[in-house]
């Protein structure tokens, strides 16, 4: 990719003591600036004391929830600590829709997908008389829920299969750079959120490895993750379809998307995918919805220090106020079971400074 690669209850809207490659580089940045100053003396005095690190997470307010992230990754970072973890056992995964980037009022991906139709219409005529697509065309999304589940199979089979996985990667990457969000106005990829990129690289600064586990399509998001969070396509787990390896008419290799679904990582799929693709419990865990439950208490339940998180949507005014009536991200049960177990959730409109990103000059 080129260029990227109100209360919510009753107002939904719509890591023997070897040194740390943390306490290496502090060394390393040590002798640096001896160095300097060694050869630098003869023409001006150095200052005599260093200047301070900046403080973490700035777009974070300070409270419970700055305070639960800090403490748990100093704990599990101290050597010889009781909570120590060593930085190979540091997983952290992360919910993607709704937790590290917005998902009204609709999910990005299903966005994609209905902007794909468009595109391809040109292509397919009959589609202006056959429903679920005339529906989109239109711009009738009532049309569009009435032909249910069934029909949005359909709308995601047409977008998502009978293609190699390039030519995917191609169209969502293409889709990104020109899509703009209908009500925010700014590109899907600064629909992100500030403080989870401080957190994300917060955490990696600390030895953990982040990985994103996610209900949505892991070919989806892998086109975007690396550039975005810094997260690469391998530690990318998500909802997969079928794929089938074949030989192109040019006699090169490839992998064609089938229209079937072969795994569904959302709710009780979330812990079966970190134990298929990671193979370690995580230490840490975020979500934002019910279906990052399971996700939550598979962390949990897990020996020695962890930590659940729960980003709860209460910021009308610059995201969306949401939680257990919506039809995206519905938090219900999660919320009512963090509550009781306590598990640290991040109400955005006290917790965040900031919510997204600073919008880039034209």
């Amino acid at each position: 990719m080129s260029q990227l690669r109100q209360t919510p209850e009753k107002r939904d809207a719509m890591d023997a003591r070897q040194p740390s490659r943390r306490d290496a580089l502090a060394g390393a940045a040590a002798l640096l600036i001896g160095a300097t100053t060694a050869t630098t003396g003869a023409f001006a005095q150095a200052d005599p004391s260093p200047s301070p690190l900046p403080a973490p997470l700035p777009s974070w307010n300070d409270g419970t929830a700055k305070s639960a992230i800090l403490a748990f990754v100093k704990k599990v970072t101290q050597e010889g600590g009781p909570d120590y973890v060593k930085p190979a056992e540091r997983i952290a995964t992360f919910d993607n829709d709704g937790t590290l980037w917005a998902e009204q009022p609709v999910y990005f991906q299903l966005q994609f997908a209905f902007d794909e139709v468009k595109r391809l219409s040109a292509q397919n005529p009959d589609w202006k008389g056959k429903e679920p697509y005339r529906s989109i065309l239109a711009g009738d999304m009532k049309g569009l829920a009435a032909s249910g589940e069934k029909g949005l199979l359909q709308v995601m089979a047409a977008t998502h299969t009978g293609m190699t996985t390039q030519d995917f990667e191609t169209s969502v990457a293409n889709w990104l750079n020109t899509a703009r969000h209908p009500m925010k106005k700014r590109p899907y990829t600064e629909m992100v959120y500030q403080p989870q990129i401080e957190l994300l690289n917060y955490l990696r600064a600390n030895g953990f490895k982040t990985f994103i586990v996610s209900g949505g399509g892991v070919e989806f998001m892998r086109v975007f993750a690396e550039k975005v969070y810094g997260i690469p396509p391998e530690q990318v787990i998500g909802s997969s379809g079928a794929v089938k390896f074949s030989m192109g008419a040019d006699g090169r290799p490839e992998l064609l998307k089938e229209p079937k679904v072969e795994f569904v990582d959302d709710g009780p799929g979330k812990p079966v995918g970190i134990n298929r693709f990671i193979g370690r419990r995580p230490i840490l865990a975020f979500g934002n919805s019910d279906g990052d439950l399971q996700m939550l208490q598979y962390t949990t339940a897990g020996a020695g220090a962890r930590l659940a998180l729960i980003v709860h949507h209460t910021d009308a005014e610059r995201e969306w106020a949401y939680d257990r009536k919506s039809h995206v991200g519905k938090l219900d049960k999660a919320l009512d079971e963090g509550r009781a177990k306590g598990w640290t959730i991040v109400d955005m409109k006290s917790d965040w400074k900031a919510v997204f990103p600073p919008e880039r000059s034209p």
